[in-house]
């Protein structure tokens, strides 16, 4: 597998546009991507009771497997909008069937940005209209879908798959608002692979819980976001049968890039200055070691911590506990980066200077070991910030 310079287009046979369609005072704030052919689809969506119109759209197109095309607006979330609502979603998917001369039920259909603010739909109409495939800058879709988002966040990988080279390409918008049990962002996820719907269904809800669903910034779930993941079969690959070479192949690029999205998400959070990587091993379970791992990095108090560079480890302890899952209070380890603090629950003697240099850095690595089985899981966030509080004290204004 090879990471390559490129967009979210990057696979065979798929284009991306974005442009300001007024949405927003001057960013860009509407975007599309399109596949020359119907493409085979796969979709989470967030767990939150309260959805957005747009989200009912999504679902009943991507419920026969396929999709074709995709339009995303920021700015306005189109949730707790009622009928209107999903009538102004509806409006956005015929638009672009329309432009494209593609049937509706093959366009998806997102929005993120302020919740209960009624969508201008005529702008949104106009800047679908103003779409232009042919010459368009394809990361302009990149910046289309951002919000309180400080930098785009994409990721493109190839790799050679039964004689074909296979491109999969992934970009991704989340900043606050984001403790996904899928999904608290929009991320959208090409490839040229040829894989059937449900096999990419499967994959995706797989690996979805091991790389989106274990970051975390300030345990708030959105109203709007999903996962969207769209395959065209272009490569020309023989197609991908589960548990084949080729399948071990896919699924290594589709964690990989799910993966990537992740991090990018949880270093760009909110005021966010450090990005904090939490590890657990020899947990008795899988999920309860990921439980623990999310739970230390979503912890206020540790979150605030690292912000303040202040190695209190009492805060990642008291993390473990209440994570309601099984411990042996006598038995954890615990490092901060590769300075062990613990050792079988007992407090080891530590240089508060040294380790206070080591919290300055960008990324902040915290591993835990229970012993007490063999399982792991790892989970990312970042620190809680001043600026954390302003961003969202304004974010309506």
């Amino acid at each position: 597998m090879e990471i390559i310079e490129g967009t979210i287009a990057s696979p065979k046979g798929f284009n991306a546009a974005g442009l300001h369609a007024g949405l927003k005072k001057v960013k860009k704030d509407l975007g599309m991507i399109y596949s020359e052919v119907p493409a085979q689809a796969a979709a989470v969506y967030t767990t939150n009771q309260i959805q957005a119109a747009p989200l009912t759209i999504t679902k009943e197109a991507v419920a026969d497997g396929q999709i074709q095309a995709v339009v995303v607006n920021s700015a306005y979330a189109n949730a707790c909008t009622g009928e209107k609502g999903l009538e102004h979603a509806q409006a956005m998917q015929r638009a672009v069937a329309k432009k494209m001369q593609i049937a509706e039920k093959d366009v998806a259909v997102a929005s993120t940005g302020v919740i209960g603010k009624i969508l201008p739909i005529e702008k949104v109409l106009t800047g679908i209209k103003q779409i232009d495939l042919e010459n368009s800058v394809p990361s302009d879709f990149h910046q289309a879908i951002l919000t309180t988002d400080t930098t785009t966040k994409e990721i493109v990988v190839t790799a050679e798959i039964n004689g074909q080279v296979v491109t999969m390409a992934g970009v991704a918008k989340g900043s606050g608002m984001i403790h996904p049990n899928m999904a608290t962002m929009l991320a959208f996820i090409t490839t040229d692979a040829h894989i059937q719907s449900g096999l990419l269904q499967e994959i995706l809800a797989s690996k979805t819980e091991t790389t989106f669903n274990q970051i975390t910034v300030d345990g708030d779930t959105s109203t709007n976001d999903m996962v969207l993941v769209l395959a065209n079969g272009l490569a020309e690959n023989p197609l991908i049968e589960k548990n084949s070479t080729a399948y071990r192949k896919f699924v290594e690029m589709f964690e990989f890039v799910s993966e990537t999205l992740a991090k990018m998400i949880a270093k760009d959070g909110e005021g966010a200055t450090k990005l904090i990587e939490a590890k657990v091993l020899n947990a008795a379970t899988a999920s309860e070691a990921r439980l623990i791992a999310k739970k230390i990095v979503g912890s206020s108090l540790v979150k605030t911590a690292i912000f303040g560079e202040d190695p209190n480890w009492g805060r990642i302890i008291c993390a473990i506990g209440y994570a309601g899952s099984t411990t042996d209070p006598n038995k954890i380890d615990l490092w901060i980066e590769n300075h062990q603090l613990l050792s079988h629950s007992q407090p080891l003697i530590f240089d508060e200077v040294q380790m206070k240099d080591l919290l300055a850095q960008e990324k902040i690595n915290i591993t835990v070991d229970l012993n007490i089985g063999n399982a792991e899981g790892v989970a990312w966030g970042c620190d809680l910030t001043y600026k954390y509080v302003e961003v969202n004290a304004l974010y309506h204004t």
